[in-house]
């Protein structure tokens, strides 16, 4: 009775846990549980809202090599990673998005077919066999976009990579953006009268053409078309209030401005051959009355110089050539980029020149996030000085760098009028008649709008980024920086809906030891502050030996006396024994660091293990004994 109990509770019980796998893989196929610190598997409400509410069709075309994809386990990973976020994205959009996973075989038509979509392919092999893992979009009209192949150390900007990629699906239409520039950004047409010749548009404007429809706007224009996606503001000098308040309106009713400020721009140069109007030319700009309102300042009349990041320029001094720090000239690496942002994220370097520094006004009651910024070992300078200068060391003399600064920003929210009052009254227009107020007028953005503002225009000019060649009587050009892409990416996220424009980057996926690292860096501050005694004790007494050695060249290899002799023996024998104290203390640091790294090791891997193991045995052991127990007292 007993064994056919048993036999079929255990029958009831399989059958219970089949039922359970089948119904929770049916019910709980779509359930996620994201537990990660920053919430890196979770979209982000932007993609959601884009997914749910996409006015066309669009089919996702993975190409991902199956069978290759084994041998290589850190991109396995990341293609499950895709694969899944895909399934995600089809999931919310329902049947306004089609999804298809192809292996392109080598040789196959599928091969073909995403070699004709643009997807780069990576040989793996002698024989040239082809590794695919990239995106292929189409829509109804025909129309594509690709991620040519999904790098892996991209993954923090995969969200975003993909969802920009469908919103540009759904919203084919090529954006425009408006331009109203001081500088010279389209070009010059010959003057002969006053001595210039034709120019060529600036690099980033021939690079931004193909990709929007661009509209040139007068400075003195009254009122921005409201089919404008993003406006450039760039070195807005010397603009009238009717202008600052068609810009006001344009973002309080939705518009997105990319401003391009400066206290000091090296591309606007003044009339060389009218020493009175050089004299009075404006070289900085600055937001006017929406500073305020939109919580960002400039810091007037003065540069950020870093010497950490300072460019090293050739200068001529009492007749050499010598090279030297000009630090108002600086690259910024990614060390100064935010990386939660796309439009930095993925940049190498950032050449910036007179560059300003931006504050935000804490009564604004808008949000500040800072886009690139100098080293902490900048400090700032007066603009004027740059005037006429000729030798970077000038600047150097003071130079005291404790300082870090904004040098571009992100600013969003509700922003509020500068123009409480409506419309300005110009000039022409008697102040005293009588106007009714404007029902177009806005006070206050209803909903959150964007800008995003850089504190320099030369990062703009073409002598800071570019190397132009000629070839084949063609203008070719080799950029040296990445200030191009910068302005690319911040164009395109800013013509993009609110929503992609809150798809930021996703936190890191590494999650290093940072407290191994903190100690680590502390048991290296430590020794290394005995090493440099040690080296200058060691200098020191190098520099001796070298001076009773020179005595002795200078009196025609005379013997030196027995006092120097013996002098000259005692700093040799400190010389060697401070340069074995120097070993050690190397070697030291070294054996500390692997002894941390080995206790760590034992602590992550191996202690868990033998905690377990310890327990499992002296829980055997008290069951064990509780066992024997209980026999003896039935027994008894």
């Amino acid at each position: 009775m007993n064994k056919l109990l048993t036999s079929t509770g255990l029958i009831v019980g399989v059958v219970l846990l089949l039922a359970i796998n089948i119904v929770s893989n049916a019910s709980l196929k779509t359930a996620r549980l994201d537990l990660t610190e920053n919430r890196i598997y979770t979209l982000s409400q932007g993609s959601k809202n884009i997914l749910q509410n996409l006015p066309e069709p669009v089919t996702l075309r993975l190409y991902l090599s199956e069978q290759l994809v084994r041998d290589f386990p850190a991109i396995s990973t990341y293609a499950l990673r895709v694969k899944e976020l895909l399934h995600e994205y089809q999931r919310l959009a329902g049947d306004k998005l089609e999804l298809q996973i192809i292996d392109p075989e080598p040789f196959s038509e599928a091969e073909d077919r995403a070699v004709g979509y643009g997807l780069q392919g990576v040989p793996i092999d002698a024989s040239n066999t082809m590794f695919y893992f990239g995106l292929a979009g189409t829509n109804r009209i025909g129309e594509k976009e690709i991620i040519t192949f999904f790098q892996p150390d991209k993954e923090e900007s995969l969200e975003y990579d993909v969802t920009q990629l469908i919103y540009r699906l759904a919203h084919p239409k090529q954006k425009k953006i408006g331009i109203i520039s001081t500088l010279p950004v389209q070009g010059e047409t010959a003057m002969p009268a006053l001595g210039r010749a034709n120019t060529s548009a600036w690099v980033f404007m021939e690079q931004l053409k193909p990709l929007f429809d661009v509209q040139n706007l007068d400075k003195a224009v009254k009122e921005i078309p409201n089919d404008l996606a993003v406006l450039m503001l760039i070195h807005p000098k010397e603009l009238t209030d009717q202008t600052w308040y068609a810009i006001d309106q344009f973002v309080l009713k939705g518009g997105r401005v990319l401003a391009f400020i400066d206290p000091f721009s090296e591309a606007d140069r003044p009339d060389s051959s009218n020493p009175a109007a050089a004299a009075a030319h404006v070289r900085h700009s600055d937001l006017g009355p929406l500073a305020a309102t939109w919580g960002v300042e400039l810091v007037a009349d003065k540069v950020v110089g870093d010497l950490k990041g300072a460019k090293q320029v050739q200068i001529e001094r009492q007749g050499r050539a010598v090279v030297s720090p000009y630090p108002v000239w600086i690259d910024i690496d990614t060390s100064g980029f935010n990386t939660q942002d796309v439009i930095t994220n993925g940049l190498d370097t950032v050449t910036f020149a007179s560059v300003g520094s931006l504050s935000p006004k804490a009564d604004a009651g808008t949000e500040f996030v800072p886009l690139i910024q100098s080293s902490t070992e900048a400090m700032l300078l007066e603009a004027n000085q740059l005037l006429g200068l000729t030798d970077p060391q000038t600047l150097l003399k003071d130079f005291k760098g404790e300082n870090q600064f904004t040098l571009a920003a992100r600013i969003s929210g509700q922003f509020k009028t500068a123009f409480p009052n409506g419309a300005p009254v110009s000039e022409e227009e008697n102040a005293e008649t009588p106007r009714d107020p404007s029902p177009e007028h806005v006070n206050q953005a209803s909903e959150p709008v964007t800008v995003i503002v850089f504190a320099d225009t030369d990062l703009l000019a073409d002598q800071f980024w570019v190397r132009i060649q000629s070839f084949l009587g063609q203008r070719i050009a080799m950029p040296i920086a990445a200030n191009g892409t910068l302005v690319t990416n911040a164009v395109d996220n800013l013509t993009g809906s609110n929503d992609l424009i809150s798809v930021r980057n996703r936190g890191t996926f590494a999650r290093p030891f940072t407290r191994v690292e903190d100690i680590r860096r502390e048991a290296e501050q430590r020794f290394r502050e005995q090493e440099q005694r040690l080296q200058a004790q060691l200098e020191e007494t190098e520099s001796k030996i070298n001076q009773l050695q020179q005595q002795r060249q200078d009196a025609a290899n005379l013997n030196l006396t027995p006092e120097q002799e013996q002098a000259l023996e005692q700093f040799r024998q400190e010389q060697v024994n401070i340069r074995q104290e120097l070993r050690q203390v190397q070697h030291q640091l070294q054996k500390d660091i692997d002894q941390l790294e080995s206790r760590l090791k034992f602590l992550n891997i191996g202690l868990m293990p033998l905690l377990v193991g310890f327990g499992g045995l002296a829980l055997g052991l008290y069951r064990g004994r509780r066992r024997r127990t209980f026999k003896q007292n039935v027994a008894q």
